[in-house]
C-alpha cells in the first residue's frame, strides 16, 4: 500500500476499530448460524484460491491488466478469501502467487489513492493494508509468497508480511520500494518490516532510492529465502510454465512449514551479524541517521518531504514504542520475556533489587532455554536481551507507550502503583493492569485518565500460556483497547475482549471449579489423585497443580472477591484452606511449593508433605455417593459448564467468540474438541455434545447433596427442557 508523507502510528497508537466481546450489537447464537450458513458471496474477479491436499493456493488476476494492483477491490476479496482459508481447519498453510506472466503485484492503484478527497481517507486506506498485513504476519499456518516478476510498493509489502518468500532467478523478476519517486512512502507496515529483515543500510538505501532489486541480489541480501530456476538448470521455459512450476514449489515449501520439516529462520553470515548488533545499539543507529538525513538534504534541498518522513517512520519504530512492564515477579518477568522476544523494547522495574535480578534471570533462563533447542543462538538470545532495560526506578518511563503492571493482587497497592505512575508518563501512555478478577473499574477509580485504563489478563506460565483476556471499562477508549489487542497480538497472543466485571470471563467459569477442588481435596483426595482424574477427562493441567500455577495467594483473593459478588454460588470448599496455605508460605510454584515440591530440573515433583497437617485441620466427612472418579471429574466439569452458561445468559457475550480463549487451552479447562471442525471447543459444544438434558440430572444429583451452589441455571433447564436444541445448530 501507498500512504501520504505523515507518518504512520507509533507502534500502540494504532486506530483499529475493533468488536467488543459485549458489544450489544452482537447477534445471538441462532441469528449468528443462520448467516454463517446462507451469507452467500458474490462471485470473485480479482483473486481465487484452491486447494491442494492442506495447501491453499491464492492467485492474483486483476482483470483487463497485465499486472497486478492493490486495488480497493482486491484488497476486499483477498480479505475474504484469507479469512475463509483461516476458518478451514482443513488447510494448514497457504501460498500467495499471481495469474499473470511478469508481474506479481506491481504495486498499488494509484487511482484509488488520487479518488481520495480528504487525508483521512488516504490514512484510512493504509491502516486498512496495516491491519491485513499484521494478520498475515500474526498467522498460525505459514504463508509463501511465490513470486515471479514485479514486486513492487504494497506488493513488497504483502511478499515480507508473509513468513517465506520464494522467487524466481530471471531479470523480470526485481523486487523494491518506488513509493519515494511518487512523494509517498509505504504505508502497509513496510517502513517497520523491511529494517528488520535486510538491516537499516540495506533498508533505507531501497526506501530512499526507490532502485529495484533483482532476485539473486535480494537472495544475498535476506530479502529473498528461496530463488527456483524457471524449470530446472539450463531449461528454458514459456513464462506460463514458470509460474507453474513455481506454485509447485512453493506449495512443497508451504506443506514443509506447516510440518517443520523447513524452517523460516534465515541464516546470517558473520558481516550480517556484527551489523545487527551494531543497529541494536542507540548510539549507532543515531550516527546512521544523521548520515542519511545529511545526504538527503544535500539531494533534496530539503524540498521534497517524502524522504525525510521515510526516516522519520522508521527511527519511529525502532526507537519509539517502548513498553514498562510493573513487578519482576513470576507474572511480569514472563510479560517482560515475550515482550522482548518478539522485538518490543521493555522496561522491567521492581521496588528491590533481589526481585529484579530473580525477575531478570527468569527472562534470561527461558530466552536460554531456546538456545538448548536450538530455535535461538546465543548470538541472537544476547541481541533480544539488549532490548530490555532493569531498574528500580522510573526512569525512562517518559517515553513509554504502555506500562503493564503485574504487581500483587490487591487493590490498594495497585492504587498506589497507578498513582505513581500517572506522575510520570506521557499523555497518550496506557495503563493496563494484569489481574485475574480485580475490577478494573475500581482500579481506574483514581487515575486522571480512566479512558487511557485497561485490564490485560495473561496466564502463567506467560511464556507458555496463549491466552490474553483484555478488560475494558465503561470508560475505556476505543483506541486504548485497539492498541492492547495489537500488543497482545504482537506478543503471539490468542486474545479476547471483555466487558468489567467480578472475575470477568475466564476466572469466573474457574472460581467455582477451583471453589470445587478445593471441597474434593477437604474429603481425603489427594493432590494426585485430583491431577490424575482431571487430566484423564482431558484437563490439560491437573486441577491441583491448576492452583498452584496460579498461585495459592492469588486464588485465595479471587476467591474472597468472587464470594463476595456471587455468594453462595461460588462456594465450595473452605476458604480457610487457602488461608492457611499462604500463611504457611504455600503459595505454590513460585514460592517452590503448594501442593507439591517445585525443584529446578525436576520433573516428577513429589507432594509437599507440610499440607498433611493444613488439610487435616479442614477434613469433610466423604461422601462416597458423589466421590467416584467419574462423579470428581463431573463435580468439576459441571460447575464450569454451568457458570459459563450463566454467563451467556447474564452477559451479551458472543457465543463463538467466547469459545475462543477456549482453543488457548490456557484456561486450564479440558478442549472439549468438536466433532465438527467449523465449531469451536468449548463449555457449549460439551454441553452440545454430552446433553444438555444429561448435564442437570448430573447437576440436580450433586445438588441434593450439596445444595444451590450445583443449581443449574435457567439457561441450561431452558435448552434441556427443549430436545433437539442446541447451542450450535
Amino acid at each position: 500500500m501507498l500512504a501520504v508523507m505523515s507518518p504512520p502510528p507509533l507502534l500502540f497508537r494504532v486506530s483499529l476499530k475493533i468488536s467488543y466481546l459485549s458489544s450489544s450489537s452482537f447477534l445471538k447464537p441462532t441469528e449468528c448460524e443462520l448467516i454463517t450458513c446462507f451469507h452467500l458471496f458474490p462471485a470473485r474477479t480479482h483473486v481465487s484460491y484452491d486447494v491442494k491436499g492442506d495447501v491453499a493456493v491464492i492467485r492474483f488476476n486483476t482483470p483487463n491488466s497485465k499486472v497486478n494492483t492493490l486495488s480497493k477491490q482486491l484488497n476486499a476479496e483477498f480479505t475474504e478469501v484469507m479469512n475463509e482459508i483461516w476458518a478451514n481447519e482443513a488447510v494448514k498453510s497457504a501460498v500467495l502467487i499471481s495469474s499473470k506472466p511478469g508481474s506479481f503485484i506491481a504495486g498499488a492503484d494509484i487511482d484509488m489513492i488520487a479518488a481520495c478527497k480528504t487525508s483521512q481517507e488516504v490514512t484510512q486506506l493504509s491502516q486498512e493494508g496495516q491491519k491485513m498485513l499484521e494478520k498475515i504476519e500474526q498467522s498460525s499456518k505459514p504463508i509463501v509468497a511465490a513470486i515471479s516478476g514485479s514486486c513492487l510498493g504494497g506488493g513488497l509489502e504483502v511478499a515480507i508480511a508473509c513468513h517465506y518468500r520464494i522467487a524466481t532467478k530471471d531479470k523480470k523478476t526485481i523486487l523494491g520500494a518506488p513509493e519515494v519517486l511518487l512523494g509517498l512512502l509505504p504505508g502497509a507496515g513496510g517502513t517497520q518490516r523491511l529494517p528488520k529483515m535486510v538491516g537499516l543500510p540495506a533498508a533505507f538505501d531501497m526506501m530512499l532510492t526507490g532502485r529495484n532489486i533483482r532476485a539473486d541480489r535480494a537472495k544475498k541480501m535476506g530479502l529473498v529465502d528461496q530463488l527456483v530456476d524457471p524449470l530446472g538448470p539450463g531449461v528454458k521455459a514459456p513464462e506460463a510454465r514458470t509460474i507453474e512450476y513455481l506454485e509447485e514449489v512453493a506449495i512443497g515449501f508451504a506443506r514443509g512449514l506447516a510440518n517443520r520439516t523447513v524452517s523460516a529462520k534465515r541464516s546470517k553470515g558473520l558481516v550480517q551479524k556484527i551489523t545487527d548488533y551494531a543497529m541494536a545499539l542507540p548510539f549507532v543507529r543515531q550516527q546512521v541517521y544523521k548520515t542519511v538525513e545529511s545526504k538527503v538534504q544535500k539531494q533534496t534541498k530539503g524540498l521534497y518531504p517524502a524522504p525525510l518522513k521515510i526516516i522519520e517512520v522508521v527511527k519511529a519504530g525502532l526507537d519509539q514504542g517502548t513498553l514498562a512492564v510493573l513487578g519482576a515477579g513470576l507474572m511480569g518477568a514472563g510479560i517482560a520475556q515475550v515482550s522482548v522476544d518478539k522485538g518490543l523494547k521493555t522496561i522491567l522495574k521492581d521496588t528491590t533489587q533481589q526481585g529484579l535480578d530473580r525477575g531478570q534471570q527468569q527472562v534470561f533462563k527461558g530466552l536460554n532455554d531456546k538456545v538448548k533447542k536450538k530455535s535461538l543462538t546465543s548470538f541472537e538470545r544476547d541481541s533480544i536481551l539488549s532490548n530490555m532495560t532493569g531498574q528500580l526506578d522510573y526512569k525512562g518511563f517518559e517515553k513509554a507507550d504502555m506500562v503493564i503492571e503485574a504487581v500483587f493482587e490487591d487493590i490498594n497497592i495497585k492504587h498506589k502503583v497507578l498513582k505513581e505512575v500517572e506522575a510520570v508518563i506521557p499523555p497518550h501512555c496506557i495503563f493496563a493492569s494484569n489481574t485475574s478478577a480485580l475490577p478494573i473499574n475500581q482500579i481506574a477509580a483514581v487515575s486522571q485518565r480512566p479512558e487511557k485504563v485497561i485490564g490485560m489478563h495473561y496466564f502463567s506460565p506467560v511464556d507458555k500460556m496463549q491466552l490474553l483476556e483484555i478488560i475494558t471499562t465503561d470508560k475505556t477508549s476505543q483506541d486504548t483497547a485497539a492498541s492492547a489487542v495489537a500488543v497482545g497480538l504482537k506478543q503471539g497472543k490468542v486474545v479476547i475482549v471483555v466487558k468489567d466485571g467480578p472475575g470477568f470471563y475466564t476466572t469466573r467459569c474457574l472460581g467455582p471449579m477451583l471453589a470445587e477442588v478445593g471441597r474434593v481435596l477437604q474429603e481425603g483426595i489427594d493432590p494426585k489423585k485430583v491431577d490424575a482424574i482431571s487430566t484423564a477427562f482431558g484437563f490439560p493441567v491437573g486441577a491441583a497443580t491448576l492452583i498452584d500455577e496460579v498461585g495459592v495467594d492469588v486464588a485465595t483473593h479471587v476467591a474472597e472477591d468472587l464470594g463476595k459478588a456471587f455468594g453462595e454460588r461460588f462456594g465450595g470448599g473452605s476458604i480457610g484452606l487457602f488461608k492457611l496455605m499462604v500463611q504457611k508460605g504455600f503459595l505454590g510454584r513460585k514460592a517452590g511449593k503448594g501442593f507439591y515440591i517445585y525443584q529446578e530440573g525436576v520433573k516428577n515433583r513429589s507432594l509437599n508433605s507440610g499440607m498433611d497437617e493444613v488439610l487435616a485441620q479442614f477434613k469433610l466427612p466423604a461422601k462416597p455417593e458423589v466421590c467416584t472418579d467419574e462423579d470428581i471429574q463431573m463435580r468439576l466439569v459441571t460447575r464450569f459448564v454451568n457458570e459459563a452458561a450463566m454467563c451467556l445468559s447474564m452477559i451479551p457475550w458472543h457465543i463463538r467468540q467466547i469459545q475462543c480463549c477456549h482453543l488457548s487451552r490456557s484456561l486450564g479447562a479440558p478442549p472439549f474438541f468438536s466433532t465438527c471442525p467449523p465449531v469451536p471447543p468449548g463449555p457449549f459444544r460439551y454441553a452440545d455434545s454430552y446433553g444438555a438434558k444429561q448435564l442437570v440430572d448430573k447437576l440436580r444429583k450433586y445438588e441434593a447433596v450439596y445444595g444451590s451452589q450445583f443449581t443449574p441455571c435457567q439457561l441450561l433447564l431452558d435448552y434441556a427442557n427443549s430436545p433437539g436444541k442446541k447451542f450450535h445448530q
